[in-house]
């Protein structure tokens, strides 16, 4: 038994990445995505970023989640574009309040309460099997 992440999952995994971690600041313990270098663009480019942010959702409801995870998932983008309208405080807070990387955990976690069974018995499986080989 195999048990994979959904394509919309890992879709949704790939592009919070790149617009939240996908740059590692130098001398700094920092990473930034295209969000925080696209958000220095009054307006637009916070109207941009919110835009894509919005297609993780989407991947998400695609997925079936519950309406209420998705409510916080737009919860979570809103504030992310409102707070980008504050004059350099939302430029500080866009590198740190990570709403992409937040919307993923929450359909990662909403997955795997969901597919729990077929992901233990998947796990038992492949222990079972480098057991076997490892004697």
């Amino acid at each position: 038994m195999d048990v994979k992440a959904p394509k919309a999952l890992l879709k949704a995994q790939k592009l919070a990445n790149l617009l939240d971690t996908a740059v590692k600041l130098p001398f700094i313990p920092i990473r930034i995505g295209l969000d925080s270098i696209v958000g220095l663009i009054p307006g637009a480019g916070d109207a941009l970023m919110l835009f894509v942010s919005l297609r993780i959702v989407w991947l998400g409801k695609s997925l079936g989640m519950p309406k209420a995870l998705v409510a916080q998932m737009v919860k979570n983008s809103a504030l992310d574009f409102g707070l980008g309208f504050i004059p350099f405080i939302g430029d500080i807070v866009d590198v740190f309040y990570k709403a992409n990387q937040k919307n993923v955990r929450i359909m990662e976690r909403w997955w795997i309460s969901e597919n729990k069974a077929n992901v233990d018995a998947a796990t038992k499986a492949k222990l079972a099997q480098w057991k076997e080989e490892n004697r």
